[in-house]
C-alpha cells in the first residue's frame, strides 16, 4: 500500500452536474477532475458502477463486473457518430439539474442507447469493430453470463410484472432450464437471441470505453480512483445465476439464508439486505476463483479498493430465508485470513481499504490489521459523549486516537451529510464539539471537522463534496433501510467554486497531503 499521505472526495458519478437526467462520464466529469486537481486533491471516491436494479441502489447491482448504461454520455456518442444531435436533445421531463428522477430517465436513456448500440452495430468501422470484438474476447469471462442473462431477464421480466408481480427474481419466473442454467437451454436462448444480447455487449463496450479515458484522464492529473466493492451481490443478479454452485441456494434457487447486519446506530431492527450468502467451502475448493476474477476485474476499473463490509470475511450475519426483520439473524464464520491469503498469493500486494465499521470485534480488528489494511474513522461518530469513554475522551472516532493507517471520513454514504447531522445533534454533543476545538457558538463547525480530518494522522482523508460546501440534509445520498428516496442528489455546477479549490490546495499543503513528498 502507498504510504504517502492522500487527500480527496466522494462522489458518485451519477451526482455529477450539467447533464440530462442524472451524472454521466461526460464534460462535467473532466471539469471536476480538474477542479480536483487545482484543489490539490489526488484521490476520487465513487460508488459501485454496476448497472442498478430495485430501488436505483449501485449496492444491489445486475452484476458485479458490468457497468451501469444510465452512465454513459449521450453527446460523446454523437461525437462517434452514434446518435444525431435530435436524438441528444431530452423531453422536457429530464432536467440537466436537481435530484435524478430514476423512473424518467430509465424510460427515455435505454431505448437511446439502445438506438446508439443498433447503429454501432451496423455502421462500425473495421478498425471500431475490431475493438469491439478484442472487448468481447478479453471480457467474456463476465459478458457472456451478463448480456445472456438480461437478455432473459428482458423476455420474462413483462411476463413477471403480470404473473408474479410478488416476486420478480430469476429464480421464482423463469423456465427451470433457464433459470437452473443448464447448458442446453441457454445455447438455444443465445443462439435466438443474438441481436439483443449483442446490443448489451454494445453498451458495455461503450461503458468501459469512456470510463477508461475518464480514469486515464484522471491518473494523467495524479488523481487516483478509490473504487467500491461491496462484499454481498445482488439475488437478482448475473453473478447468482451464472455461479449458483458458490451460493447459499436450495434446489429452487432461492437463498436459504440472506444477508444483513444486525440491530446498530443506523437501523433498531438491524439491516435485512436479502443477499444470497456464500458457500465459502466451495469457494476455497477452488482457490477463491471467482473473487480473484472479481478483484483482477476491479483493478482494471479503480486505483484503490474500498471493501464495503469488511468484517463480513470474518463473520458475517445470516438471517433465515422469509424473515422479514435482521433481527432473528446469527453470526457465522467467514472465511478470515484463508480468503486474504490466497487473494496475495495470487495477486500480490493490493490496495485496500476496509470498511469496517458496525460491530467491529478484537477478531475483526485482528484481520485488519493482519492483513495491513487502512480501517476507516467517521467523525460524525466521534462527538458523542456516550461514545467518549468512561477514562476520558477514548472514542476512538476522535481525531487524536488515530492511528496512521486508516482512511478518515466525515461521514460515508450511509450517514447525513455533515452540516444534517450537526442540525439535528443534540445540545450535549455540540456543546462536546465546541469543548473539543475550544470554539464559541459562532464558529462555523463543519469547516473546522473537515480540517481536523485533514489535519489528523490518518493516511488518507476523503470527505463527501457535500461537506466541503456544509450542505444540509437535502444533499443527504442515502438513507439505509429505505426506498425512493436515494442517491438521486446531483452537486451544482457552483459547486465547482474556484475558491473552494484554493482552500482545499491549502489544506491539503499545510496537511502534508498534495502528493509531495
Amino acid at each position: 500500500m502507498n504510504t504517502d499521505r492522500r487527500s480527496g472526495i466522494l462522489l458518485h458519478i451519477t451526482s455529477l452536474p450539467g447533464t440530462p437526467g442524472i451524472g454521466t462520464m461526460g464534460k462535467p466529469a473532466y471539469d471536476f477532475v480538474d477542479w480536483l486537481e487545482k484543489g490539490g486533491q489526488t484521490l476520487w471516491q465513487v460508488l459501485p458502477l454496476g448497472p442498478t436494479g430495485y430501488g436505483d441502489s449501485p449496492y444491489a447491482s445486475f452484476s458485479t463486473f458490468a457497468g451501469n448504461p444510465l452512465l454513459i454520455d449521450i453527446e460523446k456518442l454523437r461525437e462517434n457518430g452514434w446518435l444525431s444531435a435530435g436524438d441528444c436533445n431530452p423531453p422536457d421531463s429530464i432536467k440537466t439539474e436537481g435530484y435524478v428522477d430514476f423512473g424518467a430517465v430509465i424510460q427515455w436513456k435505454n431505448p437511446l442507447l439502445r438506438k446508439a448500440a443498433s447503429k454501432f452495430l451496423e455502421s462500425a468501422s473495421a478498425s471500431e469493430k475490431k475493438g469491439f470484438e478484442d472487448f468481447k474476447k478479453k471480457q467474456a469471462y463476465w459478458l457472456d453470463n451478463y448480456t445472456a442473462f438480461m437478455s432473459i431477464k428482458d423476455f420474462y421480466d413483462k411476463k413477471a410484472a403480470e404473473e408474479h408481480p410478488e416476486n420478480s427474481v430469476w429464480f421464482a419466473y423463469w423456465p427451470k432450464d433457464l433459470a437452473s442454467k443448464e447448458p442446453a437451454g441457454v445455447k438455444k436462448w443465445v443462439e435466438t437471441h443474438k441481436q439483443e444480447i449483442e446490443i448489451y455487449s454494445v453498451l458495455q463496450y461503450f461503458f468501459f470505453s469512456q470510463w477508461k479515458a475518464l480514469k486515464d484522464y484522471a491518473n494523467g492529473k495524479g488523481i487516483f480512483i478509490i473504487g467500491d466493492i461491496p462484499i454481498f451481490v445482488a439475488a437478482d443478479s448475473a453473478d447468482v445465476w451464472g455461479n449458483q454452485e458458490f451460493f447459499q441456494l436450495g434446489k429452487d434457487g432461492k437463498p436459504s439464508a440472506q444477508a444483513g447486519v444486525p440491530p446498530d446506530y443506523f437501523c433498531k431492527d438491524g439491516q435485512l439486505w436479502g443477499n444470497p450468502l456464500y458457500d465459502w467451502k466451495k469457494m476455497k475448493k477452488n482457490g477463491y476463483a471467482w473473487w480473484i476474477t472479481r478483484i483482477k476485474s476491479m483493478l482494471e476499473k479503480v486505483d484503490f479498493i474500498r471493501i464495503d463490509h469488511f468484517r463480513g470475511f470474518e463473520s458475517y450475519w445470516a438471517v433465515p430465508s422469509g424473515e422479514k426483520t435482521a433481527v432473528n439473524g446469527k453470526w457465522e464464520k467467514g472465511p478470515g485470513f484463508d480468503f486474504f491469503n490466497e487473494v496475495k498469493r495470487q495477486l500480490g500486494e493490493l490496495p485496500f481499504l476496509a470498511e469496517d465499521l458496525g460491530f467491529v470485534t478484537k477478531e475483526v480488528q485482528e484481520l485488519r490489521d493482519g492483513c495491513g489494511f487502512p480501517g476507516m474513522k467517521v467523525l460524525q461518530f466521534a462527538f458523542n459523549k456516550n461514545e467518549a469513554g468512561k477514562e476520558g475522551f477514548t472514542n476512538a472516532f476522535l481525531p487524536h486516537m488515530y492511528p496512521q493507517n486508516c482512511l478518515v471520513c466525515t461521514g460515508t454514504h450511509d450517514n447525513d451529510t455533515m452540516q444534517g447531522w450537526l442540525d439535528s445533534a443534540s445540545k450535549e454533543d455540540i456543546q462536546m464539539i465546541l469543548e473539543y476545538f475550544d470554539v464559541d457558538t459562532s464558529t462555523p463547525l463543519t469547516p473546522l471537522i473537515v480540517r481536523a480530518g485533514f489535519m489528523s494522522v490518518a493516511r488518507y482523508a476523503v470527505f463527501p463534496l457535500q461537506d466541503i460546501y456544509a450542505l444540509g440534509k437535502e444533499a443527504r445520498i442515502n438513507e439505509p433501510s429505505t426506498v425512493g428516496k436515494n442517491w438521486a442528489w446531483r452537486m451544482g455546477k457552483e459547486h465547482m467554486d474556484p475558491a473552494q479549490a484554493e482552500r482545499l490546495r491549502k489544506l491539503s499543503v499545510y496537511s502534508g497531503r498534495n502528493g509531495q513528498k
